[in-house]
């Protein structure tokens, strides 16, 4: 295949590489009758003959020179002519998939194209290799257009297919993934729909128990009483759960800045350990940090990170049964956190959806014991953003275990 390039005029005979333009020679004749004119009319006013004959040559000449002379001949001399081999060159490192088709039949297919659709595509009729109704209805009108693919290349993609005519025989089809819009739109409306309904179940307890005050003078002071502690609870349940979402806020906008402070975090555990726990439930926390691990971090979501690990372990842990603590250095050298409960366990298909947010495995308990179902959540970000890793194990009647690896600080660095 070859693609030639036709200009206009005699260039249209021309072939792609040399486009040679070239004027012809004109005669100034109006020019020169002006200046025989003037000459005439300066004659009858008595100027002298040979001046005026002068005067007549000067413009003369002067016209034929500017007007007449040719310019000289352009020439663009093009690399070579546009074949498929060049035009595959050109679109082969393309990030976005791109095809060319002769005749609805794939002629070029770009390497992000052939990793989509896979490198059988080349030579194929291009609505065999897409299969799906909308993009055979695309292909099958005239013209250029666009329209969007579910499940391309998997299940839950979207790609956004368009498609431009060269001419009567060649288009080019370009490939647009958007499945990553998608995904962040759906967990953005998944989002507020989730902080709008455990917003709303608080607020609805505490506006319900208020009005029955408000309205009924004759409440006896013990019912009183209890309605003011369910709205206690509710109101700190709120505020709880406005705390975390603002930590949550903070830590994704952070996320792509990389901490610096170094950190000793035997420290840090231990505190963030006992803050947790607090006076009434810190001899249920067994510690086993023998020895200071320096890691390049952000001290106060570090401290978040224990505090929100700990606090998951005492609430969902068995209540009889004591929380451990440890930190240690690992053989490839990350810092290693560790808090494991004996509590119920959580079931093995629970667990790839632990770090979502508002997920819970027992919604009543959670919210029972105060839980936002963030915690986790908060946790996962801050891991990211300390370039570690998060792997929570559980078995059913033996207790869970949640780790956090994060890269130390090497010694001779400190």
């Amino acid at each position: 295949m070859q693609i030639n390039a036709i200009d206009a005029g005699d260039a249209a005979s021309m072939p792609l590489g040399v486009v040679a333009m070239q004027q012809g020679r004109t005669f100034p004749w109006p020019g020169i009758a002006l200046a025989a004119a003037a000459c005439f009319v300066a004659g009858l006013a008595g100027t002298n003959l040979w001046l005026l004959l002068a005067i007549f040559l000067v413009w003369s000449g002067s016209l034929y020179l500017v007007t007449a002379a040719p310019p000289a001949p352009i020439a663009v001399q093009a690399k070579g002519p546009f074949t498929e081999a060049t035009i595959g060159e050109l679109i082969e490192h393309s990030a976005t998939p791109l095809l060319m088709t002769d005749r609805n039949r794939v002629t070029i297919a770009n390497k992000a194209a052939r990793e989509v659709l896979g490198g059988h595509i080349v030579g194929q009729d291009v609505r065999v290799a897409f299969r799906h109704p909308a993009a055979i209805a695309l292909l099958d009108r005239d013209g250029p257009g666009s329209a969007t693919i579910h499940g391309l290349a998997r299940r839950k993609d979207i790609w956004r297919m368009n498609r431009q005519e060269i001419d009567q025989r060649f288009a080019i089809i370009e490939l647009i993934d958007r499945t990553a819009e998608a995904q962040i739109s759906r967990a953005h409306t998944d989002f507020v729909a989730n902080a709008s309904h455990e917003l709303r179940t608080p607020l609805a307890s505490i506006i319900g128990y208020v009005e029955t005050l408000r309205e009924d003078e004759k409440v006896p002071p013990e019912t009183q009483k209890r309605f003011l502690s369910t709205i206690l609870n509710e109101a700190n349940r709120l505020q709880g759960l406005v705390s975390d979402l603002m930590s949550l806020s903070r830590v994704e906008a952070e996320k792509h800045d990389e901490p610096g402070e170094r950190v000793d975090l035997k420290p840090l555990v231990e505190t963030s350990a006992r803050d947790a726990a607090g006076a009434e439930r810190l001899a249920r926390i067994d510690f086993d940090c023998p020895q200071s691990v320096t890691v390049l971090g952000d001290p106060r979501q570090l401290e978040q990170l224990v505090r929100n690990l700990v606090d998951n372990a005492l609430k969902y842990g068995s209540p009889d049964e004591n929380v451990s603590v440890s930190l240690s250095e690992t053989p490839d050298g990350n810092a290693r956190i560790a808090v494991s409960d004996c509590g119920e366990g959580i079931p093995a298909e629970h667990l790839p959806h632990l770090t979502r947010r508002f997920y819970r495995t027992d919604p009543g308990r959670s919210r029972a014991s105060g839980g936002t179902g963030l915690g986790l959540a908060i946790v996962k970000h801050i891991v990211e953003r300390h370039r570690g890793r998060l792997d929570i194990a559980s078995e059913v009647g033996q207790g869970t275990t949640i780790t956090v690896r994060i890269p130390r600080v090497a010694q001779e660095s400190i």
